[in-house]
């Protein structure tokens, strides 16, 4: 039965009413869930078409709110690309835990305030509390670890770069880059995220300052090539400040040499960050965590919950050895702020953000009700998924060229019949599957990752046997 569609009546139904919204709401969620895993991936739906059903949301009168929330459903079941769908083999965005989404509508409930900690002290508490377990996760001391949540690895990036021109120089703080005395030079993998770039001019020293060092062939960055790079850069007085070693590139899933982009950041004096996105989930299985050795050593690290942890987005993390230099980083006093405690740190005044969504509880949820083996489980099943479609793509001829321990599989046609983005185009429109292509080493090729829990060999089977039409196709 709809409710009343008046202002005051969806603004906040009486109990009775809102419990029989959540129900039927519940149930439509789970119809739609159902629908759109034996749905086709991506919809593709006609701009104009789109543009056209939501004209009806004039806003003039009110709706019913089973009417509205009906209508979003479907709006984006025909109208995106399905994450949760299980032949969903894209872009690191994974299907998400059950936890997760009861966390999400947990956190709309209270809606606290994670600005200053008096007026939230338990959800900052909670947060603090995953931070912590997480850095043990990478092998730090629970003492050692602070940090915090982010809206992803962009914003956990920028506070490192940050963090680490402060630590380099302390009045950049005050004066920003004209502080140093040379140009301060900023050191990553030709194969790392080129969000590096919005973040060099974001920071202020500019998007000059990324230096793009080259890979060893194999998609890790080459430690000999950044050696080099370094004491060129600091014969004509540039300043090397950071080291950004990715720990699960882009494009390939790569690990970077991390024990020795630590050892040229320690020879030269430049803070060690450990960009982990996507590839750090791979620390709760001992099948990953030896490619990770090193992750220990580094200055700070960067993880993305909403990545292989699956939770929805955004729950970026940002781990940091040192508070205070965190707290120097985003210093900053204002009078309506309420007054600081002694029982905790203010996040305002340690992150990039002010006021902000309890974002950390979808993790911390999900970790209660999975634990750290239920998470072992989903990576490990993960690697194994990975491990039956190189065998599948094998025998149909294709040719894997990325060597990652991580769960993502590049390849190209062996027989040299298929060109990767037009197979990409012609298995994406046919709706079954959904992969993407990139670039590696230079080359094009096809990539498939495989963080959904719903994922089966079935799916699998689906994915290289489009693979295998597209190619017929265009033999003929």
């Amino acid at each position: 039965m709809e409710h009343s569609a008046t202002p005051s009546a969806a603004r906040w139904p009486v109990r009775e009413q809102r419990l029989a919204v959540q129900q039927e709401l519940g149930v439509r969620l789970a119809e739609a869930l159902d629908a759109l895993q034996s749905g086709p991936v991506d919809p593709q739906p006609d701009p104009e078409v789109l543009r056209a059903r939501l004209e009806r949301f004039d806003f003039r009168e009110p709706m019913g709110l089973l009417e509205a929330s009906q209508s979003v459903i479907d709006l984006l079941q025909d109208g995106i690309v399905h994450l949760m769908h299980p032949a969903y083999f894209g872009l690191y965005n994974p299907s998400v835990t059950f936890p997760s989404i009861l966390a999400d509508q947990i956190a709309a409930h209270f809606n606290p305030c994670l600005s200053v900690w008096s007026h939230a002290p338990a959800a900052v508490e909670i947060e603090r509390h995953v931070v912590e377990a997480v850095g043990s996760l990478a092998g730090w001391r629970s003492d050692e670890a602070a940090g915090h949540f982010t809206s992803g690895g962009a914003e956990a990036n920028n506070t490192a770069a940050l963090v680490a021109l402060t630590a380099a120089c302390p009045d950049y703080a005050e004066r920003g880059a004209r502080a140093f005395a040379g140009r301060p030079r900023l050191y990553v993998s030709a194969e790392s995220h080129h969000a590096w770039f919005k973040i060099a001019h974001q920071t202020g020293i500019g998007r000059e300052a990324v230096r793009m060092v080259p890979t060893d062939g194999a998609g890790k960055l080459n430690p000999q090539s950044l050696e080099q790079r370094i004491r060129a850069d600091r014969a004509e007085g540039d300043i090397p400040v950071f080291i950004g070693a990715t720990a699960g590139t882009t494009n390939a899933g790569m690990i970077d040499p991390l024990d020795d982009c630590f050892a040229i950041s320690r020879a030269h004096g430049a803070w060690f960050h450990v960009d982990a996105a996507w590839g750090g989930a791979g620390l709760v299985s001992p099948a990953c965590a030896e490619s990770l050795g090193g992750i220990e050593k580094a200055d700070s690290i960067t993880l993305d919950a909403h990545k292989w942890l699956a939770v929805p987005m955004g729950a970026g993390m940002f781990l940091c050895r040192d508070n205070t230099l965190l707290g120097e980083t985003f210093r900053v006093a204002a009078s309506y702020m309420p007054q600081s405690t002694a029982a905790g740190v203010d996040p305002y005044t340690h992150t990039l953000q002010w006021s902000r969504r309890f974002m950390g509880l979808k993790l911390f949820l999900s970790l209660a009700c999975m634990g750290w083996s239920g998470y072992r489980e989903h990576v490990e099943g993960s690697l194994r998924l990975a491990e039956a479609l190189k065998a599948r793509l094998a025998e149909s001829g294709w040719r894997v060229v990325n060597d990652s321990p991580l769960a993502v599989v590049c390849f190209v046609d062996g027989r040299e019949q298929a060109d990767p983005e037009t197979t990409v185009n012609d298995v994406v429109r046919a709706g079954r599957t959904w992969l993407s292509a990139a670039l590696f080493e230079g080359q094009s090729v096809l990539r498939a990752c495989l963080v959904s829990h719903f994922t089966g060999e079935e799916h699998i089977a689906v994915l290289v046997d489009e693979l295998n039409r597209s190619r017929e196709s265009q033999r003929r």
